[in-house]
């Protein structure tokens, strides 16, 4: 098992660090971490260190010895799913579960066929709520790196955004209408590469419309149709085998 991963505002800016707070109570009292464990230390964005436990005091105060921070590059090729606002709990199980595989950055969108609408403060709290999760599963899944989860997009924003991708693509299941398997349309070497994932009820043909018509292609994962709070997590362990990141 690797060294548990702890959230910082601003890397230490030296060998010695005490972690305290929220993350401190986490690594001492539910982590039970103690002298000679290794740990690590991330802010999130790709700067992180690697540290040794010299002492854990009270319930919330750990004491490091740290070495120099590093930072892990950007991708040559990111992956960012926009994905349709599912219903109840299910928008956070997507987000933990693509954070987990490995997603780069997260679009939520208000689809047409959304049951799920994110307005005032209902709204703001529901990202919150997926921020938050990322977080978690970064930290679960030993990321130093987390995916960044942008505001929420009407069909009328994600159009342009699909437009200045690399590849663009809607994962669409319709037996009516023409479209290309994901495990085998062409990929760019580098750059962004963002799929689209609808609700349970499709996308639309006036959004499908929309989408084509800034270039997205259309693709299809597979003979079966996964839910939307999956399909996202499937076509990203799809890409990230193609485009060689899980090699």
């Amino acid at each position: 098992m690797t060294a548990p991963v702890f959230v910082v505002d601003q890397m230490p800016d030296g060998p010695g660090f005490v972690l305290e707070g929220p993350e401190g109570r986490h690594a001492v009292s539910v982590k039970r971490l103690r002298a000679g464990e290794d740990v690590v230390l991330t802010d999130g964005r790709g700067r992180w260190t690697q540290g040794v436990v010299t002492a854990a005091e009270g319930k919330d105060r750990l004491v490091l010895t740290l070495e120099s921070v590093r930072e892990e590059p950007r991708p040559a090729t990111r992956i960012t799913v926009v994905q349709a606002l599912p219903k109840g709990e299910r928008g956070e199980l997507a987000v933990e579960t693509m954070t987990e595989t490995g997603v780069d950055a997260i679009v939520p969108w208000q689809a047409g066929r959304c049951i799920t609408q994110w307005k005032g403060d209902r709204g703001l709290k529901a990202l919150a709520k997926w921020r938050g999760t990322a977080r978690e599963a970064g930290k679960q899944s030993r990321r130093v790196r987390f995916p960044e989860v942008a505001d929420a997009m009407t069909t009328k924003q994600v159009a342009p955004f699909l437009a200045t991708a690399d590849f663009a693509a809607v994962l669409h299941e319709d037996r009516g209408y023409d479209s290309e398997p994901l495990a085998t349309v062409a990929l760019p070497r580098t750059g962004e590469i963002v799929l689209v994932v609808g609700p349970e009820g499709g996308v639309s043909p006036d959004e499908l419309a929309v989408f084509t018509a800034a270039g997205a292609r259309t693709c299809r994962l597979g003979p079966t149709v996964l839910r939307t709070s999956t399909a996202g997590t499937a076509a990203t362990a799809l890409l990230l085998g193609r485009t060689g990141r899980w090699s």
